[in-house]
């Protein structure tokens, strides 16, 4: 399948390399707001074209499908462009501000024939169907910690005065929508929609969340989601059980899987070898999702993505975080 891509970050080449490896996805041009840079960019991955018209691009028979990874708040303009001119679309997470946005994306998407997915790893490697396998070795869950702490090199810039997209709400920025949806896509995954939520930032001058806790209430337990980007953790997530416990080395990529059993306390990995790019795996489903026209697979996706904006909204209403593109 041609693919285009909207973007020059880290992140872009990273999904670059990951949809070569998938060998289902070829690259054949890309986008950037410059001529130099996107040349720049073709040329380093032997992309035959380069664009730094959005529109051409997107009427362009050269691509299939198109990975958008630009600032948050402009995926859903640029979504919306390529889905009318009948591309697939592969939007890097958060994929959209809010549920408003992606409703209206996936109407657009149905009626031109194509498809729309938010990138996000996790739930598309190996480990992930394990341990969504393995669930039931915990017996009746209890409770759930699901931390991503990770401090930001542009923390220090926004420290300095500046502001990087990624702490302003002018561009859709904070540690929820950035962070703590890699474990919140871990629990809707597992566990389902919460039947209630209730989060507590710590709110930065710019207005976005530097950090903050998330509690997604179920049936019989509470799962704790903990993001930052303000600090640094090494914490592992766990999910206890009655019956034993299941100790990730990480909500993404879910590098280790390991089961503890409660009463013999014996453990035992569970996980395999993924591979170190891994954002390859979902480049394979998405591309397999096109090809066979896996509807049942899709409105999985769909649902899933549906279920976390609706979540980081209300996480965002409670504490009055409004996005540039809601004022």
């Amino acid at each position: 399948m041609k693919l285009g891509t909207v973007g020059t970050g880290w992140i872009t080449e990273a999904f670059i390399e990951a949809a070569k490896l998938s060998g289902k996805l070829n690259l054949t041009a890309v986008y950037s707001r410059t001529d130099e840079k996107a040349k720049e960019l073709a040329h380093k991955y032997h992309a035959a074209h380069y664009f730094s018209n959005l529109e051409e691009m997107a009427k362009s028979t050269e691509i299939e499908a198109v990975y958008i990874a630009s600032p948050n708040s402009v995926h859903f303009e640029q979504t919306i462009t390529f889905l009318k001119h009948k591309k697939h679309v592969i939007c890097e997470k958060p994929i959209f501000s809010n549920p408003a946005e992606l409703e209206i994306a996936y109407r657009t998407a149905e009626e031109n024939g194509v498809y729309l997915f938010e990138a996000i790893r996790n739930i598309h490697t190996p480990n992930f169907h394990i341990l969504k396998e393995k669930i039931g070795l915990a017996g009746n869950l209890r409770s759930a910690m699901l931390p991503y702490i990770q401090y930001s090199s542009r923390y220090d810039a926004f420290l300095r005065g500046e502001n990087p997209n990624i702490f302003t709400s002018t561009f859709s920025g904070g540690a929820l929508v950035d962070l703590g949806v890699y474990p919140l896509y871990l629990a809707i995954g597992l566990f389902g929609e919460p039947k209630s939520i209730a989060y507590t930032p710590v709110i930065l001058s710019s207005g976005v969340d530097g950090s903050g806790t998330l509690l997604l209430e179920y049936q019989d337990f509470v799962c704790t989601i903990l993001c930052s980007k303000i600090s640094h953790s090494v914490m592992p997530c766990e999910i206890h059980g009655e019956k034993g416990t299941f100790v990730l080395e990480d909500a993404a990529p879910i590098s280790e899987i390991k089961f503890i059993d409660s009463h013999t306390k014996e453990s035992e990995i569970l996980s395999v070898p993924q591979e170190e790019q891994n954002m390859v795996y979902e480049c394979i489903n998405i591309a397999e999702i096109i090809e066979t026209r896996d509807d049942s697979q899709y409105e999985k996706l769909k649902e899933m993505s549906k279920i976390v904006l609706r979540v980081t909204e209300e996480a965002r209403k409670q504490n009055n975080i409004v996005f540039g593109v809601e004022r």
